[in-house]
């Protein structure tokens, strides 16, 4: 059987996570319409008849204006380096620019090989794919390129055949039933900071952030309890995330609340509190709590 790891790359709102989560079969990322959504490495595991892959999201490719974002970019350029095969993430409804073509050099740089998926063809015309195929194939050496929609599925098990194909002979890497290396604390700040990036906009999505404080397994009862924290950078951005009357906060931990119980089976008691810790994005102490770690 094939077995061996891909990872992810591409710019920022190109839909990996959306990708990895269609290619895993079940959410293991976060995803939104905000770039610049995923800030870590997440691992996801795919099981087939050809073989095991395991998928390395990583942070969209970016230029860094904050100690986060410099960290956010490493990840991404260490998992290049790390992986038995690249799969980079193109969206296929925006003209190749000046980020692109950096990226196209930064996977120059690597000696594994690269499959190009240009994703969201479902919002193209198919006329259109041809000479945006041929004008991608000039950017990179790519050994396969694979037209997909993350959002429909459309051509998903092409997508997978191509990185089986480039994939090392091996045993699994992990046990059947293995999803992800996302820890339980991890997973349910993320699903807060979804719901925060759902329902915020302009820079407040860029400048908030979620901790876990306190995580109690269900009791005899059957009841979780919860307690994390919304960071923001500004006193000014904290009524915005509070809401008029509490009606912000509320919405947003009452969908966290709800996608949580359905993950965990159980019932869930999450108590949101909200923050101003200036500077977090440049407070290495900070990006190390919340997992952004400079050794990833």
């Amino acid at each position: 059987m094939k077995a061996g790891f891909v990872a992810l790359v591409g710019r920022p709102n190109a839909g990996k996570s959306t990708l990895l989560n269609r290619l895993v079969g079940q959410k293991v990322a976060i995803v939104s319409d905000k770039p610049q959504t995923t800030r870590t490495r997440i691992l996801g595991v795919h099981n087939g008849d050809g073989g095991q892959v395991v998928f390395i999201d990583t942070p969209g490719v970016h230029r860094p204006l904050h100690r986060l974002n410099v960290r956010m970019v490493d990840v991404a350029v260490q998992s290049i380096s790390q992986a038995d095969v690249v799969c980079a993430v193109a969206d296929a409804t925006e003209a190749v620019g000046g980020g692109d073509q950096y990226l196209g050099k930064l996977l120059a740089r690597g000696s594994v090989p690269i499959v190009l998926a240009l994703n969201k063809i479902d919002r193209i015309d198919k006329p259109a794919l041809l000479p945006l195929i041929e004008h991608w194939s000039r950017l990179a050496r790519f050994e396969d390129i694979v037209p997909v929609s993350a959002l429909t599925g459309e051509n998903e098990d092409a997508l997978l055949q191509a990185l089986l194909k480039h994939l090392p002979e091996g045993e699994a890497l992990y046990p059947a039933d293995y999803l992800t290396d996302q820890p339980e604390r991890a997973w349910v700040a993320e699903i807060v900071r979804e719901k925060v990036l759902r329902h915020t906009r302009d820079e407040l999505p860029f400048s908030s952030a979620v901790t876990m404080d306190h995580f109690e397994d269900a009791d005899e009862r059957g009841l979780m309890r919860l307690f994390c924290t919304i960071l923001v950078e500004r006193e000014s951005q904290k009524p915005i995330v509070i809401g008029r009357g509490g009606s912000m906060i509320k919405r947003i931990g009452t969908e966290a609340r709800e996608e949580l119980e359905r993950f965990f089976g159980a019932k869930v008691f999450l108590d949101l509190r909200v923050k101003v810790r200036a500077g977090w994005r440049e407070d290495p102490r900070m990006l190390d709590e919340i997992g952004i770690r400079d050794d990833e």
